[in-house]
């Protein structure tokens, strides 16, 4: 039986509609979900003495039903179609003496002014504006100026819609340039119980009077799982943030059909301040077979944690939902801007939530579980939060990481799934005769710095590479009472500068820092310190570099780049594209002596540029090593001007190992995770 219209156009025409319902019968036609689904929302705003107008009533059951349940009966029904007008009038006569129906064009209504408190439009809206031609928008304009006309000042009109982009954009300017409030409901439920996957939204606006001149508007979102509504400021944001539920709606729908091949991401955000406060990720596992226990689960990851391999990549993700055992894992990750309950706030919080993101096939009263690492949600103290002009907001924070160990990371907020500097924490040593603090006394305030940095310790596995490079240099072994000038551009936290200077006791660190407050940060919260053999140059290190190789040439017996890019819109993170451009090159090269190492971290995303960047690279360093980060997309690039030092992987380990030997010096404190010939083992000539 053919019900659709030809053409969108046809949705205005009374013939196509007489057809319509003649073809469909007594069946009830329900636009957009049916009463049990829209009545909470619509008994917000219907009251039972109101005088309500229906428009485009067709043969729903709606008004039926707001009529049987009490909430309103003096209600008027008007329609095109004179087929589906006399149905209704035979289906109600008798049952509802105070509701008529009556056979009439919306654009050009029989009704006196101000007549009255509601109009109701149950998709009658949609049907008519399908498209956005000039002849449309006129209808739909007469349309809009018949309802203000026959509303009372403080009446509603009430309209149930898909909220199509252009159709919401059009309602919306329309009636908050008239002066009236605009508030735009989700309808709990609609998503998943009706025949559209699209949520269903039902606008509500109320009419005020025009004030002369540009009063401010009021435009408001009620999502539905909260009864109190969200102002937001332009009609753009009002559209936009219904297209945000629109775009989940499907992603729920497509979720609870088929499993997903590549992992889907999103935010869920605070009710109040619109921030985000879980990061879900939800991860398929094909290979694992699924049972009733082992179908869905949530994997709440310990606050702090978020940024390593196993949590932070999609192929840790993986590897974390094969070896967890279940088809489809949701891993959450919490926010830092955001207080959290403990475990059990959580999963209250998010049991319904990320219910709607289940496989298909799950039963509805299935028990999900919540996992974790140690059963608990970890540990974030903020320690310091600040702006930098140079970096943007930062924060300096302590974490608690794998065991009993914690950590403490500067992150750049622009970036802030990248911990951008870390030193872990030495935790307090009772002093000689110092009892042990009782249980009962009161602890440091969270503020303070907690312990120590362990200087011994380098957090980062490109920086254990960067020093393990140092085994490159020409001539003897740089062993530690060697004397060597080093250049360190990117100050960061300063552990890298911090190892060097303080395992190579005849080292002289000059680093090179654009930003003045990370000098502060690292010095403050990071136990950096200047001295005889370390100095920080506050300066570009593009200018810094030029003007070192126009005075001072072969200079370094190592130069280390650790700086990352303040654009986020290029490929690469880490350097700057302006630091391995040719002619800045061939000056880093000036200044390195003739058997010096220059080494640098690349973090590049874009196979081009980086194929592109590793061609500058061997046009000025004509011997190149490469050393990836295993987990990381951090490369380390080890560059020499001569080609003469070429050191065989047998050779390389030798030196690395009588390296580590010198500097593991009894007393000394040494990270035994540390191994130099692993960092060089896995190196490659390029």
């Amino acid at each position: 039986m053919e019900l659709l219209p030809r053409s969108p156009a046809e949705f205005g025409s009374a013939r196509y509609w007489d057809r319509f319902f003649r073809q469909r019968g007594q069946r009830p036609f329900e636009w957009y979900g049916a009463f049990p689904e829209l009545c909470p929302v619509l008994h917000k705003y219907v009251r039972p003495r109101d005088k309500v107008l229906v428009v485009g009533c067709g043969n729903s059951e709606l008004s039926e039903q707001m009529y049987d349940m009490g909430m309103c009966e003096d209600i008027v029904n008007i329609d095109i179609s004179d087929a589906v007008i006399r149905q209704m009038q035979e289906r109600s006569a008798s049952k509802r003496p105070k509701m008529s129906y009556l056979l009439m064009d919306m654009l050009q209504m029989d009704f006196p002014d101000a007549h009255f408190q509601v109009v109701l439009d149950k998709g009658t809206l949609d049907a008519l504006l399908t498209d956005e031609e000039e002849a449309t928008l006129a209808k739909v304009d007469q349309m809009f100026a018949e309802i203000s006309r026959v509303l009372q000042v403080g009446g509603r009109y009430l309209c149930v819609s898909l909220a199509q982009a252009h159709v919401l954009k059009k309602a919306v300017e329309y009636f908050s340039q008239e002066g009236w409030v605009v508030r735009v409901h989700q309808v709990a439920g609609s998503g998943d119980k009706q025949q559209f996957v699209l949520p269903v939204f039902i606008y509500v606006m109320t009419k005020f009077r025009k004030i002369p001149g540009s009063a401010p508007q009021i435009l408001e979102i009620c999502p539905e799982e909260q009864d109190k509504p969200m102002r937001v400021e332009s009609a753009e944001r009002l559209v936009a943030a219904v297209k945000d539920r629109q775009h989940y709606a499907l992603l729920c729908s497509q979720l609870g059909k088929t499993p997903c091949r590549e992992q889907v991401s999103l935010d869920l955000c605070d009710k109040e301040s619109g921030k985000p406060r879980y990061t879900l990720n939800v991860v398929d596992s094909p290979s694992v077979k699924p049972s009733r226990d082992n179908r869905f689960a949530i994997f709440i990851i310990p606050q702090g944690r978020e940024t390593e391999w196993l949590f932070g990549t999609e192929e840790g993700r993986r590897q974390l939902a094969s070896s967890a055992g279940f088809g489809r894992l949701v891993t959450v990750a919490l926010h830092r801007e955001q207080h959290y309950e403990g475990m059990a706030g959580i999963q209250a919080e998010l049991s319904g939530k990320v219910m709607e993101l289940a496989p298909p096939g799950l039963p509805a009263r299935q028990q999900v579980p919540f996992l974790s690492v140690g059963g608990d949600i970890g540990v974030r103290t903020v320690q310091h939060r600040d702006t930098s002009p140079l970096s943007g907001d930062y924060v300096v924070e302590d974490v608690k990481g794998d065991g009993t160990s914690y950590f403490r990371r500067l992150i750049f907020l622009r970036n802030r799934n990248v911990v951008q500097s870390e030193a872990r924490l030495l935790a307090p040593t009772p002093l000689p005769g110092q009892k042990k603090r009782r249980k009962d006394k009161k602890k440091p305030s969270p503020a303070e710095p907690p312990a120590a940095i362990d200087k011994s310790y380098l957090c980062c596995e490109h920086h254990k590479a960067m020093v393990a490079g140092l085994c490159l240099l020409g001539g003897p072994n740089p062993l530690p009472g060697t004397s060597l000038a080093v250049l360190v551009v990117g100050l960061g936290g300063g552990s890298l500068p911090l190892f060097v200077h303080d395992y190579f006791s005849q080292a002289h660190v000059a680093v090179v820092e654009i930003d003045p407050s990370m000098l502060e940060v690292a010095t403050r919260w990071f136990g950096f310190s200047q001295g005889d053999r370390m100095q920080v140059h506050i300066s570009d290190g593009l200018d810094y570099v030029a003007k070192l190789a126009a005075e001072a040439p072969a200079q370094y017996d190592a130069i280390m780049f650790d700086v990352d890019s303040k654009d986020l819109t290029v490929g690469m993170s880490c350097p700057p594209p302006a630091f391995v451009e040719k002619p800045f090159l061939q000056k880093v090269k000036i200044i390195l002596k003739p058997e010096g190492v220059f080494v640098l971290n690349l973090v590049c995303r874009d196979a081009q540029l980086k194929e592109s960047v590793l061609a500058t690279l061997r046009d000025v360093f004509p011997l190149l090593y490469t050393r990836h980060i295993e987990g990381e997309v951090n490369e380390i690039l080890f560059c020499q001007p001569s080609p003469t030092g070429r050191r065989d992987p047998t050779e390389l380990g030798a030196r690395a190992r009588a390296l580590e030997g010198a500097l593991r010096e009894p007393g000394r404190p040494w990270d035994s995770s540390y191994v130099l010939a692993d960092m060089l083992q896995a190196v490659k000539i390029l």
